[in-house]
């Protein structure tokens, strides 16, 4: 099983996705800027808890989190980033390189809308072993 997320809008600050498990549209994405220079070491562009990260494909699963006190998915083997989580959230502010989920976007701004809707229903989706491609 492998959940795909596309990238639909790249902004100054924000980017907007996609997120599909087959070809199903489960929800949204926001993250952070996506500021990737292909062929460039990710420590060459890379800016702390304000970049995306890079395209590529992660092994995905569930561990606890101590920052949010609970369960949450985590990928895994992200060069030069630690911690990458899937969480609610609804702002670029609520992000620091993670990825936040949502049931809808307003086609304008870097928020979306329904978090925890959409992270209800992603959680159960998610399978192990699975992982999740990035493009």
């Amino acid at each position: 099983m492998t959940f795909h997320l596309k990238r639909i809008h790249l902004a100054d600050s924000f980017t907007v996705g996609q997120l599909y498990l087959n070809e199903d549209l489960v929800c949204y994405t926001l993250e952070d800027k996506v500021r990737e220079i292909e062929g460039m070491p990710v420590a060459t562009w890379k800016v702390p808890k304000q970049t995306a990260i890079p395209k590529g494909e992660y092994p995905l699963s569930i561990t606890f989190s101590n920052r949010f006190q609970k369960d949450l998915p985590i990928l895994e083997n992200v060069e030069e980033f630690i911690g990458v989580r899937i969480h609610t959230g609804n702002s670029p502010l609520d992000t620091e390189g993670c990825i936040l989920v949502g049931m809808s976007w307003d086609g304008s701004s870097g928020w979306i809308a329904d978090s925890r809707e959409a992270f209800k229903l992603l959680m159960p989706l998610i399978i192990e072993p699975t992982s999740i491609t990035i493009s």
